[in-house]
């Protein structure tokens, strides 16, 4: 069996286009990718990866299947309401400057739990216990810059996580170097559960 050929590295706008359009074919019905055994073989001799996306854990929201990409494509980071601690900024990090990755996406989704139960225990003034209390003060900053009394908070809320988020990432030793020198972007976005469609934020 002749092994395949490489598959040339992306730059960042190019890779942020394989991620829309695979989205794209995604929504449509017509993927390319299948999750099946000859497509991990075909990747497992090792990997570039062209982006590493950080996401939440909720299970409607399989990454490598809403942006339609196959084994060895894109590196994948996931917590509640991707919340980073110091393993998801080392995974990014590594993604970064091990695995030469151009692109980092910080992919929210609408109706996110994690982000509505930081809602309902600030208005109840009543942190978790234990680790999930963790979750909703990392997220509480977002919730509290929108505002308790607005009546679509939680929408709002998710999506100034995001943008926090980006910001948080952008600090990564080597992932601020790699931004000013144009060899990785940072962006944030957004997953409709209903539709299926990500939108990018500005």
């Amino acid at each position: 069996m002749t092994a395949p050929a490489p598959v040339p590295a992306l730059n960042s706008a190019d890779a942020l286009a394989e991620l829309v359009a695979g989205n794209r074919r995604f929504v449509t019905g017509r993927p390319e990718h299948g999750h099946n055994v000859s497509a991990a073989a075909a990747a497992s001799g090792g990997q570039q990866p062209h982006a590493v996306v950080v996401g939440c854990i909720d299970s409607r929201v399989p990454l490598e299947a809403i942006f339609d990409q196959t084994f060895g494509s894109i590196c994948v980071v996931r917590s509640g309401a991707h919340v980073v601690d110091r393993a998801v900024l080392g995974s990014v990090e590594f993604a970064v400057t091990a695995l030469r990755v151009p692109l980092v996406m910080v992919l929210g989704h609408v109706r996110c739990g994690a982000v509505q139960a930081t809602v309902d225990a600030l208005r109840a003034d009543a942190e978790p216990v234990g680790d999930l209390g963790y979750l909703v003060n990392e997220i509480a900053p977002a919730v509290l810059s929108v505002g308790l009394d607005d009546p679509d908070v939680a929408a709002k809320a998710m999506r100034a996580h995001v943008g926090r988020t980006v910001r948080r990432l952008r600090e990564v030793a080597g992932v601020g170097e790699a931004t000013a020198a144009g060899r990785v972007t940072v962006v944030g976005a957004v997953y409709d559960l209903d539709t299926g469609c990500v939108d990018l934020l500005s």
